[in-house]
């Protein structure tokens, strides 16, 4: 039974943001319209969990903007600003999830769990896998602690850092192609197989908007594919229309051309901050080639992102962007973004495959 030392249930709070989990059919497709108390209707309750619903916004999350990402980055916050909260679920589109999940683990310094979830088939279906994924994720809210941000999908827990939606329709849909799953859940009970890599933390960032508050409008940060055949074309429009950060997506360990390596030196000097992930789902980049490729690359002020990919290390550019630092130095910047993209990580062990954790009472309340 999920409940503190004194007795008292364990009190999540579910943040609705839309997506699947909370899509119905319109007549022609469906679209996210059910309310978070709508969703959380279609599951049970593990035993010893009081629940509260927080309708946030309810978008598909193809739709999502940077500025919704950072209400809900600020919503999490407040929430968590309540000693009785003792943690966030927060039902998520799946299509962005694997980006708010990771700017919200850059800004999450609590050890209060945030859980992100969804699902892959509609609300009110009769296969539908939103009820046991929400299940699920407050069975984990309830239990875990100093374990950053969360991703629970089909029985499985996944660290934020690293995991993407790796099946468009099958419910097993996230995983780190480059690491194995943090543990499992399942028969009231989570089992925590490892410790999460995750940098030092970031305060959150100054407001932004635009918003009615007049607040400054967010950087832009663009995806530039290079593929065969590949030119600067879509580098030097990404930089034409503002771009304060590009991710270039480049081949194999972080491979492109010459002019891609000129256009990047030419970014670089600007101030831009340039990261250089890859299009191949798993494993580490690394400077191995020249004439275009990491080594160049990098030479050029570009950062190679390790085994993040292009989704997140966008997420890791915009965070660097707006982060607060002494002055706008674009060296600072940079510096901030490696850190971002390659630790420092924890320091303590990894829990033995197989270890336990059950549900663990909390400390008593304040």
């Amino acid at each position: 039974m999920q409940r503190t030392n004194d007795g008292t249930p364990r009190r999540i709070v579910v943040i609705s943001t839309g997506g699947t989990i909370a899509s119905r059919w319109q007549g022609t497709g469906y679209a996210a319209d059910a309310s978070g108390d709508d969703v959380l209707a279609t599951a049970p309750l593990p035993e010893g969990v009081t629940v509260e619903v927080r309708d946030l916004f309810n978008v598909n999350s193809s739709r999502l903007t940077a500025a919704h990402q950072l209400a809900l980055l600020r919503t999490v916050h407040e929430t968590l600003a309540d000693p009785g909260v003792d943690g966030v679920v927060i039902t998520h589109g799946t299509d962005t999830l694997e980006e708010t999940a990771f700017l919200l683990d850059l800004h999450h310094h609590d050890p209060r769990p945030v859980v992100l979830t969804g699902a892959q088939r509609p609300f009110g279906t009769g296969d539908g896998d939103g009820p046991g994924n929400l299940y699920d994720s407050l069975q984990v809210a309830a239990t875990v602690r100093e374990l950053g941000v969360l991703v629970v999908f089909d029985g499985r827990v996944h660290a934020a850092r690293g995991t993407v939606k790796v099946q468009t329709l099958a419910a097993d849909a996230f995983a780190d192609p480059s690491a194995e799953r943090l543990g499992k859940v399942g028969f009231s009970r989570v089992d925590i197989e490892r410790l999460p890599d995750r940098p030092a933390v970031l305060p959150l960032p100054p407001a932004a908007g635009p918003d009615a508050s007049g607040g400054p409008a967010l950087p832009r940060v663009d995806v530039v594919f290079h593929h065969t055949d590949g030119d600067r074309l879509h580098f030097d429009a990404a930089l034409a229309a503002g771009a304060r950060g590009i991710v270039l997506v480049a081949t194999g360990a972080g491979n492109a051309t010459p002019e891609i390596a000129e256009a990047v030196a030419e970014a670089t000097a600007r101030g831009v901050l340039v990261a250089v992930t890859t299009r191949v789902p798993a494993g580490p980049l690394a400077e191995i080639y020249t004439g275009g490729g990491a080594v160049d690359l990098v030479a050029a002020g570009g950062l190679l992102t390790g085994t993040l990919r292009a989704g997140q290390a966008r997420i890791a550019v915009l965070a660097a962007l707006l982060a607060e630092t002494e002055g706008d130095d674009p060296a600072r910047r940079a510096a901030l973004l490696r850190r971002l993209l390659e630790g420092p990580v924890r320091a303590e062990p990894a829990l033995a495959t197989g270890t336990s954790r059950e549900a663990a009472p909390l400390p008593a309340r304040a």
